[in-house]
């Protein structure tokens, strides 16, 4: 798309992995790290009702029985990681491991540069920002908040994730643009997935498809406008016409 295009929207809604992030890092950072201090964070935090919540849902989401010992459990949980299922009790207990590790190991947030100077970009031009991620709240809110570009958490006004909806149904976009109030013609959605933006376009948003050169398969196509990095992206709110 044209660098000097500019998209009006009140809001921008943006995907993490490919889009803001490199996939690599949720792949060889984030995603092993969960799965090396998957069984301790349990065994640290088992009476903790977040947790006791989590490994409910984990079991009913398994086929298993409630009272199921913790570590058949925790065997579906580590399969589930191998193989990224998008499964809400993981990716709510990988949020709460990775924002102990952020707190604790030094452990930060991969965010491109180009996204960190777009958000800034776009806030300071008054366009509201959230992000929609098949990884839990939390762990949207402890990425941004300890990225290796610092502390980015006041650029964004929400956050949203699975609970919400699944990320390639429109209903699911529908329900976001409800939840800011704001019709989804005034949301802009960015995303590397298309079956992601298909969705939201189907729901009425505006998109742009990320077509990141580390993150992009060779000769990949797409029906949305798009762009290589957010410095092709020009988005301000629409202009209130006088009275």
């Amino acid at each position: 798309m044209s660098a000097t295009a500019r998209i009006a929207a009140r809001a921008v809604l943006v995907d993490i992995e490919g889009t803001t992030s490199t996939i690599a890092f949720v792949h060889e950072v984030l995603s092993p790290y969960a799965d090396a201090h998957l069984d301790a964070y349990v065994a640290a935090h088992r009476e903790e009702p977040e947790v006791v919540q989590v490994l409910l849902d984990a079991a009913r989401l398994a086929g298993l029985e409630p009272d199921v010992d913790d570590a058949t459990v925790l065997a579906h949980l580590h399969a589930w990681i191998a193989e990224d299922r998008k499964a809400t009790p993981l990716k709510t207990l990988q949020g709460l491991i990775w924002a102990e590790g952020y707190a604790q190991t030094g452990l930060r947030g991969h965010v491109y540069p180009d996204a960190v100077a777009g958000l800034r970009r776009w806030y300071d031009a008054g366009v509201r920002l959230y992000v929609y991620s098949s990884g839990s709240v939390e762990a949207q809110r402890v990425l941004f908040a300890n990225s290796d570009q610092g502390d980015l958490s006041p650029l964004f006004d929400g956050y949203f994730d699975t609970t919400t909806g699944p990320k390639r149904e429109p209903p699911s976009y529908a329900a976001i643009a409800n939840a800011i109030d704001l019709a989804p013609a005034d949301v802009l959605f960015l995303s590397d997935v298309d079956p992601e933006l298909d969705a939201a376009r189907t729901a009425g948003m505006r998109t742009v498809r990320l077509l990141r050169p580390a993150d992009t398969p060779a000769g990949a196509t797409t029906t949305h406008a798009s762009a290589i990095s957010f410095d092709e992206i020009d988005v301000a709110p629409p202009l209130i016409a006088p009275h």
